[in-house]
C-alpha cells in the first residue's frame, strides 16, 4: 500500500508544514492587491499603490467528518494530539484544500492598467461515501458486515489533484465616468500536475446465509475504479531525496486554466470630478463578478491503478480476511490478492481532473470612517456533467460576510461563512504592516476537537510606500490622534 500513502501523505504533509485562494478576510479590499488577483482578476486595477509584492503566502481550509483531531486547539501544543477515524452510522465527509503563494506580484503600468505574476502550489481533496456503520475495534469483513445489516449499494468517491502553476494576469478600466468605473482582467494559468488520484465503488452488495449456526456473508457484486498519478511509481525506500523528486517529477503532466473577471465601482455621491486624483479610488459600492479556474490538469495513471468489473463467485466475508491479510503490505500485493477474488484490469491512459470551477459575487460597500462591509457568493460549476470521462475538483466556499476596520498599515477583519457542507463558521484576521493573519473558525482558538473543521492563511505583503500617481485613496489614510 506504499503508493496509496504517498498519494494521502503528499497533501498532508504539505498542510503540516506550511498552512486555496482562500485569503478570506482581504476579498473585495483595495488591498487585496496581487492576492486579491485569485479571487477577481479585475481587482488588481482598483488598489491604489504603485506595486505591491507577497513574498509568501499560504492557506488551508478543512472540513471534515470521516475523521477527527483531539487534545488540540490553536492555542495547544500538536505534540499531545491525537487522530481518530470516527465512530458511527452516517455518510462520511472530507474535503480540504490548500495554495502556497510564491513571490506574487502586481504592477500598475499606469492609472488604467495594471499586471499581476507569480507561482502558487495548490491542492484539493475531496471524500464522499454513502451511509454507512464503522468503529475501530472491528477485526475482519464478517465483523463490519455484521454491523450494517440491511445496507445495500454502499457507494463512495475520492478526488485529489495537486499542481504547480504560474499565472500572469492583466486588468484595465475600460470605462469611467462621473458616476462609476468598470474594470475587466484576464489571469492565464500554466503549470504541471504533480500528484493526482481518484477512487470510486459503486454496487457494493452482499447476501446473509447461516450454517452451523454461523453466520456467513457473500459478496454478491462491487464495481470499483482507483487510480493514482504515475510519478508515485517512482518513488523509492532505497533511492535519496533528490532522486526521488526528479523520478516523481519527470512523470508529471501539464494544466492551463484561466480566470476571467469584471468589476464595477459606484462613486461617492459628492465626488465632484471624475478625473481628480485625490478622489480617483474612493467607492461607495464595488461590485466584482469572477469565473475561475476554467480548466484541468492531467496525470498519467501509475502502474498499479485498476478497475474492477465484478466479484467471483462464492467470495465469503472469510475468504477476503485470508486473501487481505497482515501480509498486503504494497498496491502490488494488494493487486494481487485483489485478482483472485475480482474481475479486474490494469487502468492506463490519463486522468483528466478539473479544477474547482467556480462563479463569484463579489459586494464591497464603504460605511464611513475606515469601515467596511463585504458579501460574497461562490457557485461551484460542475463541468463533468459536459464529459463523464473527466473528474472534478471543488471549493467548499457558498456564503460570506466580512465586516472590517481597514487603513493602510492595519486592519481587523470579522469573516462569518456558511459552506456548502452546512457549516457556520465565524473567523477573524489581522493586518500589521506587511503581515496578515487570519483563521476561519475562531472555535478552533479553544475547542480541541474540531481542529479538523476551519483553517487560516497567513501572508506577508510589501506595498509601495505611495500611491499610483504619489496619493492614495484619503479614507485608507491611519486616523490622526485626537491629543
Amino acid at each position: 500500500m506504499k503508493q496509496l500513502l504517498l498519494v494521502l501523505g503528499f497533501g498532508l504533509l504539505i498542510i503540516v508544514s506550511s498552512e486555496a485562494q482562500n485569503y478570506r478576510a482581504i476579498q473585495g479590499s483595495s488591498y487585496a492587491g496581487a492576492l486579491g488577483v485569485h479571487n477577481n482578476p479585475a481587482s488588481i486595477v482598483s488598489t491604489p499603490f504603485k506595486w505591491d509584492v507577497a513574498l509568501f503566502g499560504a492557506q488551508l481550509t478543512s472540513s471534515a467528518n470521516a475523521f477527527s483531531i483531539h487534545n488540540y486547539s490553536y492555542l495547544s501544543s500538536p505534540a499531545n494530539s491525537l487522530y481518530r477515524v470516527d465512530h458511527g452510522q452516517f455518510a462520511r465527509k472530507a474535503n480540504i484544500d490548500f495554495n502556497i503563494n510564491l513571490l506574487n506580484a502586481r504592477i500598475a503600468l499606469n492609472q488604467k492598467s495594471s499586471i499581476a505574476f507569480g507561482a502558487s502550489l495548490r491542492g484539493y481533496n475531496n471524500l464522499k461515501t454513502s451511509e454507512y456503520n464503522y468503529y475501530d475495534t472491528l477485526h475482519n469483513v464478517s465483523n463490519f458486515l455484521e454491523i450494517n445489516p440491511g445496507i445495500d449499494n454502499i457507494n463512495g468517491k475520492f478526488r485529489s489533484s495537486t499542481w504547480f502553476e504560474g499565472y500572469i494576469s492583466y486588468a484595465r478600466t475600460l470605462s469611467n465616468n462621473e458616476f462609476g468605473r468598470l474594470n475587466a482582467g484576464l489571469t492565464v494559468r500554466v503549470g504541471k500536475g504533480l500528484s493526482g488520484a481518484r477512487a470510486d465503488i459503486n454496487n457494493l452488495s452482499y447476501t446473509r446465509s447461516f450454517q452451523n449456526n454461523r453466520t456467513i456473508y457473500n459478496i454478491t457484486g462491487a464495481d470499483a475504479v482507483y487510480g493514482y498519478s504515475a510519478g508515485y511509481d517512482q518513488w523509492k525506500s532505497s533511492n535519496s531525496s533528490a532522486q526521488n523528486t526528479s523520478g516523481f517529477t519527470k512523470y508529471t503532466e501539464g494544466g492551463a486554466s484561466i480566470d476571467l473577471g469584471a468589476e464595477y465601482l459606484i462613486k461617492p455621491q459628492g465626488t465632484t470630478s471624475f478625473a481628480d486624483e485625490e478622489d480617483y479610488y474612493d467607492y461607495d459600492w464595488k461590485i466584482g463578478l469572477s469565473l475561475l479556474d476554467l480548466g484541468a490538469n492531467q496525470y498519467k495513471y501509475g502502474t498499479e491503478s485498476r478497475v474492477i468489473y465484478g466479484v467471483n463467485n462464492n467470495i465469503t466475508g472469510s475468504i477476503l480476511d485470508n486473501k487481505f491479510d497482515s501480509t498486503v503490505t504494497t498496491f502490488k500485493t494488494f493487486n494481487d490478492s485483489l485478482a483472485t477474488v475480482t474481475n479486474s484490469a490494469q487502468l492506463g491512459g490519463k486522468m483528466i481532473v478539473l479544477n474547482p470551477t467556480r462563479l463569484v459575487l463579489n459586494v464591497d460597500h464603504y460605511l464611513a470612517g475606515n469601515f467596511y462591509i463585504n458579501a460574497e457568493l461562490s457557485i461551484n460549476i460542475p463541468l463533468t456533467s459536459f464529459n463523464k470521462t473527466y473528474f472534478q475538483v471543488k471549493e467548499i466556499n457558498l456564503l460570506a460576510l466580512t465586516p472590517r476596520w481597514e487603513t493602510k498599515r492595519y486592519g481587523f477583519y470579522l469573516p462569518i461563512q456558511f459552506n456548502t457542507q452546512s457549516q457556520f463558521w465565524v473567523g477573524a484576521a489581522f493586518k500589521a504592516g506587511p503581515l496578515l493573519l487570519g483563521i476561519h473558525n475562531l472555535a478552533n482558538l479553544f475547542s480541541k476537537t474540531s481542529t479538523q473543521t476551519g483553517g487560516g492563511y497567513i501572508a506577508l505583503v510589501f506595498r509601495a510606500p505611495k500611491g499610483a500617481n504619489g496619493k492614495t485613496d484619503k479614507r485608507l489614510n491611519c486616523p490622526k490622534p485626537i491629543w
